[in-house]
């Protein structure tokens, strides 16, 4: 085999697609610490799904549209550090190919080339030992085999061999992969994708379930929670435009700033809640409109559509109100209010729809932090976490969400950041600014510290100073043996991680919270929080934070319901 053309091509990746899925919790398996949320195969198969639907809907492909689908359907459906390293690399092999009609050893060595500058771009501090060198020590090898062979197995064979070797080696580059016995996991979910596309250019084709991976993406994704949020919201709202329009225009060619002006100016003029995000030559739009034709009219004129959907929301407003008495009742309870409540409430609502100009978005995972960060002035909040992290698309919605011309997302967590960077660099309707909050307790005392009279650079060094004086300990349980930090750990043990590595080992939750405290009280430290999370009995909260004040006199501690999962506590200490 001497070429690829935009069949195989459309082949290989399904194949690498599903290898992918087959092997996700394997992969996730790979954490190194021995925690619970695992995620990172999970990102990765989300990621690459989402560019997998767009390209097995294309009947007739060419290099150029197997290109975009690829490019496009995983820009935005990356999911944490690993998904949007991966979508960076799928997005700077298409360039290189997309204009070609079939692809060859040396085609293929560029390709490879340009995907790992454009990766290692998007990171700001790249990290070796990690998928980027995996990525890197093969395109190396690409770039020195082209001249060779002429045949793209042998050359794809030798590739992953190369591959298989950087891979080993990530234990090196990375102590504590080393200590804790494992490879990078990005790396392994790159080589899984790679050698699944292999198999699909040698004629295998591994079952993709493409319904089942869309329905585990939506219940698995805070956008299925905001999409359930943002349908409840209208239990009591007047529905001004009745039609969710939401399509996909495929451009003549590339869309230019000056049509997508001209196109949001127009669906502004007949509708709401507008979104358009166009990459190059393909636009995602959503549109609350009572007029859907005239939509889908308008952008048949830039190119063709796909993606169609059309949802009669006044339809299901009333389906809700009928299936649920009890908001039926609240809302005859709330029409037969006091004139004095329907004016307040009228001022309240026109209040909101004020452009503001700083707003705020936060990812929580817990009833109980949802409702502290809203406490303290978050706009919204994306439901998520550890071993749920939204989207890059998920937080350009959450954006849509806020009226504001500026605004503030705290990811609170690193595997967050990236994808969050990312959705900062889509947006064009309002400036986003990524608060590199790692924890929980940094967004907490991040968004406290924000002040209103500073301007936005001020404010993100300032946020950025307070958050340095924030200490973050979790308590979890061990899923598997090892050893981390010169800590032998036992499957079911439970453990106490902290900014920078393990805290504690112990046999109870408690034992383990209270070492973690001993580890991170110091001189310093003048407030201690305890959030609890969702399989914490109250009465228990209770008990450790009597014990925690008994041991540590010489500091404030507080107690808070988080209702957070995986972890039973998270610990604050500044």
């Amino acid at each position: 085999m001497n070429t690829i053309d935009a069949n195989l091509l459309q082949k290989a990746f399904l194949a690498g697609a599903a290898n992918l899925e087959a092997n996700k919790e394997w992969i996730n398996e790979l954490n190194v610490f021995p925690v619970p949320d695992g995620d990172t195969g999970t990102n990765m198969t989300l990621t690459i799904m989402s560019a997998a639907r767009e390209a097995a809907a294309i009947e007739k492909p060419t290099m150029d549209t197997v290109a975009k689908a690829i490019s496009s359907g995983s820009l935005r459906g990356a999911r944490g550090n690993s998904g949007v390293i991966l979508s960076q690399l799928f997005r700077g092999f298409t360039r290189e190919i997309r204009d070609c009609q079939e692809i060859d050893t040396q085609i293929l060595a560029n390709a490879m080339v340009r995907a790992t500058e454009t990766a290692y771009k998007a990171v700001m501090k790249p990290k070796e030992g990690t998928i980027l060198t995996v990525a890197r020590g093969m395109s190396e090898k690409a770039a020195e085999l082209a001249g060779d062979t002429r045949d793209i197995l042998e050359f794809c064979q030798l590739i992953l061999e190369e591959g298989d070797a950087v891979l080993s080696q990530t234990p090196e580059m990375l102590p504590v992969l080393k200590e804790a016995g494992v490879v990078d996991s990005g790396g392994q979910g790159l080589m899984v994708v790679l050698k699944g596309c292999v198999d699909g250019l040698m004629g295998k084709e591994p079952s993709l379930n493409l319904e089942a991976s869309a329905s585990a993406s939506q219940t698995s994704s805070p956008a299925s929670s905001m999409a359930s949020k943002d349908k409840s919201s209208i239990e009591t709202a007047d529905i001004r435009f009745g039609y969710c329009t939401e399509f996909i225009i495929n451009a003549a060619h590339p869309f230019t700033e000056l049509e997508e002006t001209e196109l949001k100016t127009y669906l502004e003029g007949i509708g709401d809640s507008l979104v358009v995000v166009a990459d190059e030559d393909v636009v995602k739009v959503h549109v609350h409109t009572n007029h859907p034709g005239l939509a889908f009219e308008k952008a048949l004129t830039y190119g063709s559509l796909s993606r169609m959907k059309v949802d009669n929301m006044r339809e299901e407003h009333e389906e809700r109100l009928i299936k649920d008495a009890e908001k039926l009742a609240a809302q005859q309870k709330a029409e037969q209010a006091s004139e004095k409540t329907k004016q307040e409430s009228t001022e309240q609502a026109a209040k909101a729809q004020e452009t503001k100009e700083f707003g705020f978005i936060t990812v929580s995972a817990g009833e109980g932090l949802s409702e502290i960060f809203k406490g303290i002035g978050a706009d919204y909040v994306i439901e998520g976490g550890q071993t749920m992290n939204p989207s890059t698309e998920d937080i350009l919605n959450a954006a849509d969400q806020v009226n504001a011309r500026q605004i503030f997302i705290f990811p609170n967590n690193k595997n967050i950041i990236l994808a969050a960077e990312q959705a900062a660099r889509l947006e064009e309707k309002k400036t986003l600014y990524v608060v590199p909050s790692k924890t929980v307790p940094q967004g907490i005392t991040a968004l406290i510290n924000f002040t209103p009279d500073l301007s936005a650079q001020e404010n993100l060094d300032n946020m950025a100073e307070e958050m340095k004086r924030v200490r973050t300990g979790q308590i979890t349980y061990a899923v598997r043996s090892t050893s981390i930090d010169g800590m032998e750990i036992t499957e079911g043990d439970m453990i106490a991680i902290g900014d920078r590595g393990m805290l504690a080992v112990e046999k109870t939750i408690e034992e383990a919270a209270l070492k973690a405290l001993e580890a991170m009280i110091d001189e310093e430290a003048e407030l201690v929080t305890l959030y609890y999370g969702e399989e914490v009995a109250e009465t228990d909260a209770q008990a450790l934070l009597e014990e925690a004040q008994a041991q540590f006199p010489q500091v404030e501690i507080e107690l808070q319901n988080g209702g957070q999962p995986v972890y039973y506590y998270l610990i604050s200490a500044e």
